[in-house]
């Protein structure tokens, strides 16, 4: 049996995996002011934003050691086998939330959720650089990455309804078997990597290995395993550093928002779970449409003849630029509506851009050294997104929120910094 455009179907299933991932992620945040009231009735509003800081940031922390460990996973037992591991994993500590007690608990299982969940990130970025070609990689990278957006999306609506017939604990069980249904899939069509992949066609194989630019060394148009260096190597590289440190100051961003929408939501503007349920979904349409302008931005640049290097730079610069003055609008929104409204336009700015910043590694390296790479610079960027949640709740008490944006304004410069600087030319890289 042969199937056509099975890459296709392989990228479907690898952006579905990221609309559980955040359903299952988003629960937490969307019914914390339930949780909050059951489980610390005693404290007040500031209060409960410290301990919903200090869960949440054990939940990254862990997610940044994920990165690091599911990075080197997937370089060992393949992408097949390290998104089952990731996602059944990750489905099992979603259900234990239901049987949290306080914050010892809780910070247990997000812990485990955070392990699992980071897998992923390299697992997709992996993924990207088996089965698409240099310039399909951007708007493939983009499809996963509105996943991530479709599941902040429909994660609060859902949570909105599901509250409604619901407690906070059944909700956690429901959500859970997402990712159980979706391993059948995946196990039964991603049987192997494209070079072995007994249902890819002999054209669509040609075109993904021909396709690999950063894979043909040598210039002879034949297909062979590229450069792929050594850990300490590929540390060695100040193109690798610019790719973990653009990481570490952007995607911060992207955490401010997706762990603090719904206090901010509750905190400035009064809203109950419900309200927040039909409000938060907002930010996620732009950063939605954000991954896929970014993806067929760079795909059109790439297919008019642009370079790798020119089309990346570009692409990403204007990602930062629509995010910088936004956040500058949020210190004074006026409403609830105008504050969504903002956000979303600044997440299509933040997606434009991380498409991008994602497919550097494969731009620049062999697919065997990929998942190392993008689990580095997904750690560093999970430990800059802890450091910025911990340091959250110090700096809006009492519900001002104007310090953690200038914050986040000033991060988007350090990214387009580390690109420019420590990127002179995005290309395939050669031994030193």
């Amino acid at each position: 049996m042969k199937i056509n455009g099975l890459r296709w179907w392989v990228v479907a299933l690898v952006a579905i995996a990221a609309v559980i991932n955040y359903i299952d992620r988003q629960a937490f945040g969307a019914l914390w002011p339930d949780i909050a009231k059951e489980l610390f009735p005693e404290m007040d509003q500031d209060n409960h934003k410290v301990i919903y800081g200090t869960i949440s940031t054990v939940f990254i922390l862990s997610y940044a050691g994920g990165q690091a460990l599911f990075g080197k996973i997937f370089d060992w037992i393949g992408t097949r086998i390290g998104f089952a591991l990731s996602i059944g994993v990750w489905s099992l500590a979603t259900m234990m939330h239901a049987f949290a007690q306080g914050l010892v608990s809780f910070s247990i299982f997000r812990s485990i959720l955070g392990i699992a969940e980071a897998g992923n990130w390299p697992g997709a970025a992996k993924a990207n650089a088996e089965w698409f070609p240099t310039k399909e990689r951007a708007f493939a990278q983009g499809i996963f990455n509105s996943g991530a957006a479709i599941g902040g999306i429909v994660a609060y609506p859902i949570i909105g309804i599901l509250a409604a017939y619901l407690g906070w604990k059944s909700i956690f069980i429901v959500v859970s078997v997402l990712g159980f249904i979706w391993l059948l899939p995946w196990l039964y069509l991603v049987k192997a990597a494209p070079k072995e992949h007994p249902w890819l066609t002999k054209a669509e194989k040609d075109y993904i290995l021909l396709g690999q630019e950063n894979q043909d060394l040598d210039g002879d148009g034949e297909y062979d395993e590229g450069y792929a260096p050594s850990t300490g190597q590929l540390l060695g590289h100040k193109e690798s550093w610019g790719v973990i440190i653009a990481s570490a100051a952007i995607d911060p961003i992207w955490w401010l928002f997706i762990v603090w929408i719904p206090i901010y939501l509750s905190e400035v503007f009064g809203m109950n779970v419900k309200e927040i349920a039909f409000s938060a979904w907002l930010p996620y349409v732009g950063a939605m449409i954000g991954a896929w302008f970014g993806g067929l931005l760079a795909q059109n640049r790439l297919g008019a003849g642009w370079s790798t290097d020119k089309t990346r730079k570009m692409v990403i610069t204007l990602g930062c630029l629509i995010m910088i003055p936004c956040f500058f609008l949020l210190r004074a929104p006026g409403s609830a509506l105008n504050a969504v409204i903002i956000m979303a336009v600044l997440l299509f700015g933040f997606q434009t851009a991380i498409g991008n910043v994602q497919t550097l590694p494969s731009d620049m390296f062999s697919g065997k050294i990929v998942g190392t790479l993008s689990g580095f610079s997904g750690m560093a960027a999970k430990l800059g997104a802890a450091g910025l949640t911990i340091l959250v709740p110090m700096i809006t008490t009492g519900g001002n929120y104007t310090p953690a944006f200038i914050i986040g304004g000033v991060l988007a410069l350090v990214a387009l910094a580390a690109i420019w600087v420590l990127c002179p030319r995005i290309e395939p890289l050669n031994p030193k």
